[in-house]
């Protein structure tokens, strides 16, 4: 019986690499990008709107609070395109947007 337990608590080969590819998808890249921005550019994350995947890794668009301001509508924020490479270094990153909160996309 206890064997039995061991057993079924173990997770198979193919469970476990399933875990591990799963980690370097689309959601751990948007991880991974958000963490190395905020520590270089030192404004916070508001959130990732882009994740592509590419031949050398990841490109991710986080969008980012630039200046705040009260009202909270015309705050600047930016978006930056940050490339990830498949284990989710940074290999670069650079601003392509700079707008108000509250404006609209054209």
């Amino acid at each position: 019986m206890a064997e039995q337990r061991r057993t079924r608590e173990r997770p198979s080969a193919k469970t476990s690499g399933r875990r591990a590819s799963s980690t370097r998808g689309p959601e751990q890249a948007g991880r991974d990008a958000c963490q190395r921005l905020e520590g270089l550019i030192s404004h916070p994350i508001e959130g990732v709107s882009a994740v592509r995947h590419t031949d050398d890794g990841w490109c991710v668009v986080v969008d980012v609070l630039e200046v705040a301001r009260i009202p909270d509508t015309t705050s600047l924020l930016a978006s930056y395109e940050v490339q990830l490479d498949q284990g989710g270094e940074l290999l670069e990153y650079r601003r392509v947007r700079r707008y108000r909160r509250g404006s609209a996309d054209e």
